[in-house]
């Protein structure tokens, strides 16, 4: 099992229908498994993600 490092939960509301009908719906996070260099496999947030990416891309090119 990945270990989750992110503290991402579930969001609960209503749907509601013209006739304001309410349903109950759930919207989960978009957890997806990484795996590290040593390995290790994580689940985090698609935008945790792409801000990791980002900024590994800033770091790289600062050092070149």
């Amino acid at each position: 099992m990945a270990k989750k490092i992110t503290s991402k939960k579930p969001l609960f509301g209503n749907k509601r229908s013209h006739a304001l009908n309410a349903t109950r719906k759930m919207q989960r996070p978009n957890l997806q498994k990484v795996t590290l260099d040593n390995g290790e496999t994580i689940m985090m947030s698609a935008r945790e993600l792409k801000s990791l990416k980002k900024t590994s891309k800033k770091v790289e090119a600062q050092v070149e």
